[in-house]
């Protein structure tokens, strides 16, 4: 089990994957659970979702996107490290993700993951992101998007551990 070390004792890792778009279809909340449920007590994955702004005809995209980044910035709690997934960010290969993922259990906590919506994340979020991870340079379903990521997290959490599901 890792766990981080702050001011002197141990303290649980919480990551916070904060997502515009809510009433995911039951495929992905079960896709979700079956990866949340095989972490560990001490490793928090939360999941915070965030209203689609208001789109449509007649409706002020920047509007929206401005909505959804402030709703976003504002479940982020002071002093987490943020990550941003947008598409011009650096590509990371599974060994890459457990690396910063055990780098964040010694030194950052509190991660925060920040998945926009269909439009992308506003300047305000890239601008407050301490990385920018791009998970494919493909277009994908935010649904999926979500069961991906929780999944490589864990398998992340597996490559640390020395477990073999990474190997699987």
């Amino acid at each position: 089990m890792v766990r981080c070390r702050s001011r002197g004792r141990i303290t649980a890792v919480r990551i916070r994957i904060i997502a515009v778009g809510s009433k995911m279809p039951k495929w992905v909340e079960e896709g979700v659970a079956e990866y949340r449920k095989r972490l560990p007590a001490t490793f928090k994955l939360d999941f915070i979702e965030i209203a689609l702004g208001k789109r449509g005809k007649g409706a002020d995209l920047a509007r929206a996107i401005a909505s959804e980044s402030k709703e976003m910035l504002a479940q982020v709690p002071a002093g987490s490290k943020v990550v941003a997934l947008d598409v011009l960010g650096k590509s990371w290969s599974t060994e890459k993700l457990a690396a910063n993922l055990a780098d964040w259990q010694m030194h950052s906590p509190d991660v925060c993951l920040l998945i926009g919506g269909p439009d992308g994340l506003s300047r305000d979020c890239l601008q407050r992101a301490d990385l920018k991870w791009s998970l494919s340079a493909l277009t994908m379903p935010h649904p999926l998007v979500r069961v991906l990521l929780t999944e490589q997290v864990y398998r992340a959490w597996t490559i640390n551990q020395g477990h073999p599901y990474h190997r699987s």
